[in-house]
């Protein structure tokens, strides 16, 4: 195998060697570690952790399109924040007062149409200043945190629909409703990226988008089109995780842009944009819950995992610049 091809294999196949890795290393350490009687890899406790899972994993599959197309948004948090209170808010709104349960779909369309709003906006502003996507949903960020606050201060805004909890806690051939929503998402993006020309538009974007420009590529609406993407996933993400807890916090859904990140460039994408793949994603978003499970089960604190995958995005962030560079000579030669 050349040295090239060699390359990519690693690439893809390193975050399925690390998870293997992961769940040998905490079965072991948790027969001698561990507070609990429950085996690691208990088929309910791996259950769960896909459940766990759902609420980044969603918005990470979206993060993966646009980190692809050369950009990034760290406002997901902050639109992952609102989607909630409009979600949830929504329900006790008297214009819906007679619809009865008919009232969570309606919520439902409302949340999502305002992630995807949110989420097309900072997509609007990118292409038409040209700003770097970076300070763009930076201040996006900083300012829809500010309407999540402005909304209802300091206290949380709740609201406990029966029928709807009864849905999210609801399981299909033992899967619980937020991993099917997960898996679903995966496959849908899945597809859109290898078999559409908007996902091979967007790898191009990513690769050379002066390049793409010239091939008649209309980078701007595509762009826009990926932001409010990830803007309706994160309000997807929002509907999933609330529709069951029902009540929401200001400050939910901060870090959370971190925690997406990790996970995308865990899996392989470039930061630069061009490379990467929705299946390493998903794989990312498994390896970083294994973490924090897996760390917990053997009594870590908070502070020790997050010390822990930090070191670990540092390492992995290296490496894939390490490969980059040994790929370029290789073109030389």
């Amino acid at each position: 195998m050349k040295a090239g091809k060699l390359s990519d294999a690693l690439k893809k196949g390193a975050i399925w060697g690390f998870i293997l890795l992961e769940l040998i290393f905490f079965s072991v350490a948790g027969q001698f570690l561990s507070l609990s009687d429950s085996a690691f890899m208990d088929l309910d406790n791996m259950l769960l952790l896909l459940k766990q899972s759902a609420p980044i994993g969603i918005i990470a599959i979206g993060m993966t399109i646009v980190m692809i197309n050369g950009n990034i948004d760290l406002s997901v948090g902050a639109t992952f924040a609102i989607a909630a209170i409009v979600l949830l808010d929504s329900m006790t709104w008297p214009i819906f007062a007679g619809l009865g349960d008919w009232v969570i779909p309606v919520s439902w369309l409302l949340a999502l149409t305002v992630g995807t709003l949110l989420g097309a906006l900072n997509g609007l502003i990118v292409w038409k200043t040209g700003v770097d996507a970076f300070i763009v949903t930076l201040g996006a960020m900083l300012g829809y945190r500010g309407m999540v606050f402005m909304f209802n201060g300091e206290n949380p805004t709740s609201h406990l629909n029966w029928t709807l909890v009864d849905f999210a806690e609801a399981q299909l051939l033992g899967i619980h409703t937020p991993t099917w929503f997960l898996l679903g998402v995966t496959l849908a993006i899945w597809f859109v990226m290898t078999r559409t020309v908007h996902g091979r538009n967007a790898y191009a974007i990513g690769d050379n988008r002066e390049a793409a420009v010239n091939a008649g590529i209309r980078v701007g609406p595509h762009m826009m089109i990926n932001f409010a993407i990830i803007g309706f996933l994160a309000a997807l993400s929002a509907v999933v995780f609330y529709s069951e807890s029902g009540s929401v916090n200001p400050n939910d859904g901060q870090l959370y842009e971190l925690w997406v990140i990790t996970a995308v460039v865990l899996g392989g994408t470039k930061i630069t944009g061009g490379a990467g793949s929705v299946i390493g994603t998903f794989g990312g978003v498994i390896a970083i819950q294994l973490l924090r499970k897996g760390l917990g089960h053997i009594g870590a604190d908070t502070s020790t995992v997050n010390l822990v995958i930090g070191l670990i995005l540092i390492a992995v962030l290296i490496l894939d610049r390490q490969l980059n560079i040994r790929g370029k000579e290789e073109l030389k030669l």
